[in-house]
């Protein structure tokens, strides 16, 4: 096995955001600590500097109260280096030329030089000049100043750094083990983190194994702890349950089919098979024929509906968006069942004001309109009426048909729109159950709607709500 396979790195995505935790953490623990360092260094230097200071001043003030011999006095130079400590400060006093005239003992300092670019720095800028540097052999480092005490005079003072380099030791050692513990730390907290964060994830993946072998039934369980998993497992379950829906208005719609197919299907071979062993004249040939063509129309009717309302409802059909007088469809409507109407002895009336206009596709109002019409006509007795009404506001366009036909039970109202379904009281009446179906599909994909109110014996009312302007792209 290559050490590329051995080291393939895990790709799920918990193990990544742990990766992303845990960088981020130690990236920005090691900035802060970073600052903290370089603010604590620049105090510590800042300090010392302050003492390297302090020395010059002392020095000055002999030099202004006793002359140029008391800095020229080994022993006064050698009393202030004791004071300090004879391994942690020296002096040297120098010549505008960089001799050495006197000095504290040198013996530990020796591998200290004049620094000749330091002098003329500070003859050019006449401000103190600062040096921090190395030693070899010694851990701690050092820092020089080189400052005028007079115009002839120049003071070399040093002071070992030991603060510092205690310092820089302890931080060295503080610094790898937090890091090595902030390091674990963030791992295991974002690990935590990552688990947390995509076990709703790992809620929608058993669920989607679970329905993919066949329990459509099964639902993500919404923790109500992660607003974004959570919206996640609801977005999910709405499409669960609409798959669901539809799974079961297919079954419900082939078993429809198969039930109306199969009795027009079973005429047409029953009647040809009846013919073709009895008949003998040309009459019952053209009779079997005839009754062929009306069964099949009628089965053509059916699919071209289910298409229509299928295309509807899918958005496939492309509504025309034309400017339509809807008084004026309705006006046609009502000349062209007035004859049907008079027949059965219905009253039908046209409540129509003139003017009123949507925009929409012209032959679905009309077939809209016209399947309402149709079954309120049907579905009204002898010596009753029919009643059709339009409204508008600023927005909406409302159609009412009106009957006192025989009306709808309570428990078959809410199914009237779905797709084969007939109430026991209209089988009667010839019809396969579309024609509700297709209004409402065409009303919705205008942006409206129909509602039904009706009761038994006492007639039913549909109204029909659309836009004036198409609310949705078709």
């Amino acid at each position: 096995m290559s050490l590329g396979k051995r080291l393939r790195l895990p790709k799920t995505l918990a193990f990544r955001l742990t990766l992303w935790y845990a960088v981020i953490f130690t990236v920005t623990s090691c900035i802060a600590f970073f600052l903290f360092y370089s603010r604590i260094t620049s105090l510590t230097m800042e300090r010392t500097d302050r003492d390297l200071l302090d020395q010059v001043d002392r020095f000055s003030v002999l030099l202004a109260s006793r002359g140029t011999d008391s800095v020229a006095d080994s022993a006064v130079i050698e009393a202030e280096a004791a004071a300090a400590g004879v391994k942690k400060v020296f002096f040297r006093f120098l010549s505008v030329n960089g001799q050495v005239f006197s000095s504290s003992n040198m013996s530990y300092w020796k591998d200290i030089d004049i620094d000749e670019s330091a002098i003329r720095a500070l003859f050019r800028e006449e401000n103190p000049v600062f040096q921090t540097i190395s030693i070899a052999g010694r851990r701690e480092k050092v820092r020089i100043l080189y400052a005028r005490l007079s115009p002839g005079i120049i003071m070399q003072v040093g002071q070992a750094m030991e603060s510092y380099s205690r310092f820089l030791d302890v931080f060295q050692r503080v610094f790898i083990a937090t890091m090595a513990f902030l390091i674990a730390l963030s791992a295991c907290v974002g690990w935590f983190m990552a688990r947390r964060a995509v076990s709703g994830i790992k809620a929608v993946t058993r669920t989607a194994r679970k329905i993919s072998g066949g329990v459509l039934e099964e639902r993500v369980p919404v923790m109500a702890r992660d607003y974004e998993i959570d919206q996640l497992a609801i977005t999910f379950n709405g499409m669960l349950d609409r798959i669901e829906a539809l799974v079961a208005e297919i079954k419900e719609m082939s078993d429809n089919i198969a039930h109306d197919l199969r009795s027009p299907i079973a005429g047409i071979r029953g009647v040809a098979e009846v013919t073709l062993t009895s008949g003998k004249t040309l009459g019952e040939y053209e009779d079997m024929a005839a009754g062929t063509i009306e069964e099949c129309d009628r089965l053509l009717d059916m699919i071209n509906t289910m298409l229509m309302i299928s295309k509807t409802e899918s958005g496939a059909f492309k509504l025309s968006g034309e400017d339509i007088d809807i008084s004026g469809l309705i006006r046609q409507a009502c000349e062209l069942f007035g004859p049907t109407a008079e027949d059965r002895k219905v009253d039908l009336n046209c409540d129509v004001p003139d003017g009123i206009r949507l925009t929409g596709d012209t032959s679905m109002i009309q077939r809209l309109i016209s399947n309402l019409l149709d079954n309120a006509v049907k579905y009204t007795p002898s010596g009753g009426a029919v009643r059709l009404a339009v409204s508008e506001n600023a927005t909406q366009v409302v159609v009412s048909v009106k009957d006192t036909g025989i009306g709808i039970s309570s428990t078959e109202l809410p199914h009237i729109f779905e797709r084969f379904y007939r109430c026991d009281r209209s089988r009667a009446q010839a019809g396969i159950g579309l024609g509700l179906s297709l209004a409402m599909a065409i009303a919705r994909a205008h942006g409206g709607d129909i509602t039904a109110t009706s009761a038994p014996d006492r007639g039913s009312t549909f109204t029909v709500v659309l836009p004036k302007s198409l609310s949705r792209k078709s």
